[in-house]
């Protein structure tokens, strides 16, 4: 009996320092639900799991897997107490009144999180979302086929470069592509010109009837881990689990610039359990939860302890490049929601891929 009790005043005492508060506080949401809406396989193994067992609340999951999947149901009135949506699409809801302020004073964890992805742009104050995961947008490349003075020499470019004709992987993302031909032509990935956009156009269309490319989205993931392709664009994420499976693997970012991307948790201005929802949120950012998010999911951590122990000596991306986001380049940008371009861009990507259609 003694061992046990032990052993429950050890457990106790870890979840106060967790920051969520001791258990007799936490059950107060005992038997309420939390409607939260998610990327499909986006978090860890335990954090629902965990959180039900420290609140006694249910959460309930829904999945999306496009923002403007998410947004067409937020815009309809559906209810929801959590998004996890991306920086440019939270831009939209703020500006569209579709989010409610958060209530700080329900946050205890903020202090914790890393000050390079706190106060972007698309929200200056955080005064309506909270970091989930971050990170860049770069190239994934097979060491024994991709030598990093190419990459350096031509950047973006080398989806040009015949060498690799018929060995590489497009993502299939009209913002990331258009990023990735907008900062290979010098220009700014939130551009407003049309006729650099055209520019941008012309480049993946050369791309698509030179190179043979084979345009995908998470395949790449599973595919340049066991290195069936020179070279491909990538979510940095995505390539600190590649890296970790093959070390024949590399990870490289164009001086030329990047989308520094964030999805962050945000409330919804129609959630039937606010309180509930900055609970989860506060969760969230614990070293705990973060760890068991990132771990598993392979994305950077917002959370400072987590980021350094994932990336450090024994830690599970250590030496591995794609984990931690750069810092420090001017070129790097955070995307802005432009409506009147993202139609613009949308149109274009979809000539892209009947361009690549035909090239078969």
């Amino acid at each position: 009996m003694k061992k046990i009790l032990t052993s429950t005043l050890i457990g106790a005492l870890a979840l106060t320092l967790a920051g969520c508060g001791s258990n007799t506080q936490e059950r107060e949401f005992e038997g309420q639900e939390l409607h939260l809406y998610n990327w499909g396989e986006y978090m860890g193994e335990n954090l629902i799991s965990d959180f039900e067992d420290q609140t006694g609340a249910t959460v309930n999951v829904d999945y999306f897997e496009s923002n403007e999947q998410m947004y067409i149901k937020v815009a309809n009135g559906e209810s929801f107490d959590v998004l996890v949506p991306s920086d440019y699409m939270i831009e939209r809801l703020i500006k569209e009144d579709l989010l409610q302020p958060l209530d700080k004073e329900k946050l205890n964890n903020l202090d914790l999180l890393s000050e390079d992805v706190m106060g972007l742009d698309y929200d200056p104050e955080n005064e309506y979302s909270i970091p989930y995961f971050w990170g860049t947008v770069g190239i994934v490349y097979d060491k024994n086929k991709v030598s990093e003075e190419d990459l350096e020499k031509e950047g973006y470019n080398i989806f040009l470069d015949t060498k690799y004709k018929g060995d590489i992987y497009l993502y299939d993302s009209e913002r990331d592509s258009f990023m990735m031909a907008l900062k290979a032509l010098g220009y700014s990935m939130n551009t407003t010109n049309e006729q650099e956009l055209q520019e941008a156009y012309e480049w993946l269309v050369q791309a698509v009837e030179t190179m043979e490319p084979e345009i995908v989205t998470d395949e790449i993931i599973d595919n340049m881990a066991q290195g069936r392709k020179a070279l491909g664009l990538i979510y940095s994420g995505d390539a600190a689990y590649v890296m970790s499976e093959n070390e024949d693997m590399g990870f490289y970012m164009p001086e030329t610039g990047t989308n520094i991307w964030s999805d962050a948790m945000v409330i919804p201005k129609n959630a039937e359990n606010p309180e509930l929802a900055h609970a989860f949120i506060d969760y969230v950012c614990t070293y705990e939860a973060s760890m068991d998010n990132s771990s598993y999911v392979g994305y950077t951590s917002p959370n400072k302890e987590v980021m350094d122990e994932l990336s450090g000596e024994g830690g599970d991306y250590e030496g591995i490049n794609a984990y931690i986001p750069r810092s420090g380049n001017d070129n790097d940008e955070v995307f802005k929601y432009d409506e009147n371009i993202r139609a613009i861009i949308a149109d274009l990507w979809s000539r892209v891929k009947v361009v690549a259609s035909n090239a078969e």
